[in-house]
């Protein structure tokens, strides 16, 4: 089945949206964009020929466009401020609409955004492309084998020192709002676990080429009395982590490690005698499936076969919103100096 789509928002991000579109003839046959909507012309113009999409709409208002082309899928790629009237618009129009991260921009507006698609009947999911990567999927299938026992704790490190340039030097809250969230979003998926409350201290460290915020300690109560930390700092010169973080999984019955890239280690409980045990290496199976793996690619796969099958996307927003309600949450406890309740 081929559905039409509306593409809003034209920018560099919009680009890798539409190559994931194009990477296999199943997904172009699966799509077909019939309208690209930004409030700058001669941006959507441009990224129309770039990615020669022929015949398509271009505009600068989406509730025009909409209703010229009646597309059954809304692409939301625009700047967050915007994102909650597009997503309105989009549903108000009968669209299954997938939105760029983050969801929305306050709790508010997320628990509003999530209303509209339930009463539209229509499914609203986000691209969360970091939980679809090889390692962070081999992770959740090892901790649901059971392996290592019951998660009792996930900690992750993420040092680098990037020079975008741009808005992101200019942000407040820039990790936590810009990056962090991946990494919230994969714990929470890699766990099967709920947030439950944050404390967070939030610091610009010295040295730091960011207006604000680009470093960020933050320790989650998550449930069954899981604890997930993250120590992260987007100014960090030297020998850095991962772009995924560097991983350490702590179970009922043993440990798992991996450093964003190559590296898994896993060991339950060893038999030597005396104070300490030892371990005993267990294996982290590759994936049968490495169609999940494709980041971008994976995610609006996911989201078009839900929109196929009347089944759930996994990034869903009723359920992504707990990633946003932990990015959130951060924040506001960074602010108060105080631990802060999630409810979402």
């Amino acid at each position: 089945m081929t559905y039409n789509a509306v593409l809003c928002g034209c920018g560099a991000m919009a680009k890798g949206w539409l190559r994931a579109l194009q990477a296999t003839p199943q997904m172009q046959e699966a799509v077909r964009v019939v309208g690209l909507v930004d409030l700058d012309r001669a941006t959507a113009e441009a990224l129309a020929a770039e990615f020669n999409i022929r015949n398509a709409v271009i505009g600068t208002d989406l509730e025009t466009v909409l209703t010229e082309t009646k597309p059954d899928i809304l692409f939301d790629v625009v700047i967050p401020v915007a994102r909650h009237s597009v997503v309105k618009t989009g549903l108000a129009h009968g669209c299954h609409v997938l939105s760029e991260k983050p969801m929305a921009t306050s709790m508010e507006e997320a628990e509003d955004l999530r209303r509209a698609a339930e009463d539209a009947g229509r499914i609203h999911a986000v691209v969360q492309n970091r939980r679809f990567i090889a390692g962070v999927r081999r992770m959740h299938r090892l901790v649901e084998s059971s392996v290592i026992g019951q998660v009792t704790g996930i900690h992750c490190d993420f040092f680098l020192g990037p020079h975008f340039g741009g808005f992101r030097e200019k942000m407040d809250n820039v990790l936590l709002l810009d990056m962090a969230i991946h990494t919230f979003d994969a714990a929470r998926f890699v766990s099967g676990k709920s947030p439950l409350s944050v404390y967070c201290v939030e610091t610009n460290p010295a040295g730091s080429w960011y207006a604000h915020g680009a470093a960020a300690n933050a320790i989650f109560r998550l449930s069954d009395d899981v604890v997930f930390t993250y120590r992260g700092s987007w100014c960090a010169e030297g020998e850095r982590t991962s772009w995924e973080s560097a991983w350490r999984i702590v179970g009922s019955k043993g440990m798992l490690t991996w450093d964003g890239e190559e590296t898994f280690k896993a060991a339950v409980a060893g038999n030597e005698l005396g104070l300490l045990h030892g371990f005993t290496p267990v294996d982290v199976p590759p994936l049968d499936n490495d169609e999940e793996t494709h980041g971008h690619a994976s995610v609006i796969a996911d989201f078009l076969d839900a929109v196929s099958t009347g089944r759930e996307p996994e990034t869903v927003s009723h359920d992504n919103i707990k990633s946003l309600a932990m990015v959130l949450g951060a924040i506001v406890s960074a602010k108060s100096g105080q631990p802060v309740d999630i409810a979402a």
